[in-house]
């Protein structure tokens, strides 16, 4: 932490694993928690791909979040632009889980309004069947490629209705729901009013005009949001927002 900083904050690096999953407890669930990064100027991407504004304490943090969840939810444009692979985590990460009597590889879900999706890509192959939210009206032929490497469901007759889908994956218990994009999902999600919880890492990059931001689709109303802590590694900021009639997590 540089001196001159105005105030202390938490070093994410002086923090062990147990403490920092401890920070980012859920107050309740269901519960559905976005992770972002972000430049400082508000890029989603540089170059097209999210990783140029990540670093090791980022992706520490995206395990991190990742560990305790029961499911991860991604459109299709993220898996197909990021190249989400099995294993989702680390092998220290899976250990984690089973210690604490959760599943050892977390369920993947995957919102597609289209289902162009390569049934052959890596992250249909894991472990662990993923599960791929579609409406009635998507091609039958896409979904039934899938179907042979994924649990397609129907939610929705022309668009996925993502209130149902939520809505069947909390009756399969899957009830603490980390989201990782894309922009498109994230606005489908603020404009369905589904939103509990926002984990925003702050990159110290500026990537100037033409990149797009966390959320795009749909209009929708302003939603207002309570800073639940802010932590910092080096020049990157750890921001945790919640609905602000959710109460305060304690961390003593």
């Amino acid at each position: 932490m540089h001196a001159d900083l105005p105030v202390s904050l938490p070093l994410v690096g002086s923090l062990d694993d147990d403490t920092l999953i401890g920070y980012y407890a859920p107050p309740r669930t269901p519960w559905l928690r976005v992770n972002f990064v972000t430049s400082i100027d508000g890029a989603v991407e540089v170059s097209g791909r999210s990783s140029p504004l990540s670093d090791p304490d980022d992706q520490r943090m995206l395990q991190l979040l990742r560990t305790p969840c029961d499911a991860l939810l991604v459109g299709a444009g993220t898996i197909r632009v990021e190249g989400y692979g099995p294993p989702l985590l680390a092998e220290s990460r899976r250990r984690w889980r089973l210690n604490h009597r959760l599943p050892e590889h977390l369920q993947l879900v995957v919102v597609s309004h289209t289902l162009a999706l390569d049934p052959d890509l890596p992250v249909f192959t894991q472990a662990r069947r993923p599960v791929v939210l579609t409406h009635a009206g998507a091609p039958a032929a896409r979904r039934e490629a899938l179907a042979e490497r994924a649990e397609v469901l129907t939610v929705g007759e022309h668009e996925v209705d993502l209130a149902a889908g939520l809505s069947l994956l909390h009756a399969r218990g899957l009830r603490h729901l980390l989201c990782e994009g894309g922009p498109r999902l994230f606005g489908s999600l603020v404009a369905a009013d589904l939103v509990d919880e926002v984990c925003l890492t702050v990159s110290p990059l500026l990537a100037g005009a033409g990149a797009g931001r966390i959320v795009a689709g749909p209009t929708s109303p302003v939603r207002d949001m309570s800073l639940r802590h802010v932590l910092a590694a080096g020049d990157t900021l750890f921001l945790r927002y919640q609905r602000r009639s959710e109460p305060l997590t304690d961390h003593r």
